[in-house]
């Protein structure tokens, strides 16, 4: 019997974005989920924004990607470890993932596998952001502001949240990410000054990069499903690979 080294790495999935064709992404992503070998994986990790939007009541969760939900607990079922460190459109995750069994973490998210460090997460912030970004997220987290948006009826909560992310999608042009400017490769690089890591994988900037960094370790960027494909990265047990 062979033994369960493969981990999976995907993020930015964005169910419910009424971009392109959100039915077919679903889709997609269920049919990933099944495709992962059952006998040789060890664990999938979930790098944020899996939903476009996702806002969790004490009695009721969101409907969209109710199969991925089901497939993820299939997973479970076939003793794969499920690891979900939130994003910037999924923050309001409380108990409903955790009392399922999936392993919620924190970015930056250090772990081994076969004596390979790899830090994971979802990206953003890590090694600084624009004040109105982290502005925003501080009320996005604040405790405050989300006991006052659990007042409203999930129909509207969940209305505004789906219009806004769905505006702020189609405002944003194509990103390009460029290594040597940013902020996430800078914090990746003064990582490796404090501590070794060999691989560094995130998500959240829907471009696809795989770079070997000048100190060795390998520097992966997943790219988002909202335009086709599987993006994803796959560790086997000796080798990262890539498919964007």
């Amino acid at each position: 019997m062979e033994e369960r080294r493969a981990v999976y790495f995907v993020s930015d999935v964005h169910l419910g974005l009424k971009v392109g064709d959100p039915v077919e992404r679903e889709a997609r992503f269920v049919n990933f989920l099944k495709g992962i070998p059952r006998g040789t994986t060890r664990a999938v990790c979930l790098l944020g924004d899996i939903w476009d939007f996702w806002y969790e009541y004490r009695d009721v969760v969101p409907r969209e990607g109710i199969r991925v939900v089901s497939e993820l607990i299939q997973l479970m079922d076939d003793g794969i470890d499920v690891y979900y460190c939130a994003g910037n459109h999924d923050i309001w995750t409380y108990r409903f993932f955790e009392d399922l069994g999936i392993r919620k973490v924190q970015q930056p998210f250090f772990t081994t596998f076969d004596g390979k460090v790899f830090c994971v997460g979802h990206g953003d912030r890590l090694g600084g952001a624009k004040w109105s970004y982290r502005l925003m997220l501080g009320v996005f987290h604040c405790r405050a502001a989300q006991a006052v948006f659990s007042t409203l009826h999930p129909w509207l909560a969940y209305r505004i949240g789906l219009g806004w992310s769905d505006s702020n999608r189609r405002t944003h042009k194509p990103y390009h990410f460029e290594c040597g400017r940013e902020p996430l490769y800078a914090y990746a690089r003064k990582t490796l000054s404090e501590r070794p890591v060999d691989c560094f994988v995130f998500g959240h900037f829907h471009d696809g990069v795989d770079v070997t960094m000048s100190e060795g370790s390998r520097f992966v960027v997943l790219k988002d499903w909202i335009s086709g494909g599987t993006p994803h990265a796959v560790w086997t047990g000796e080798e990262l690979l890539t498919s964007f």
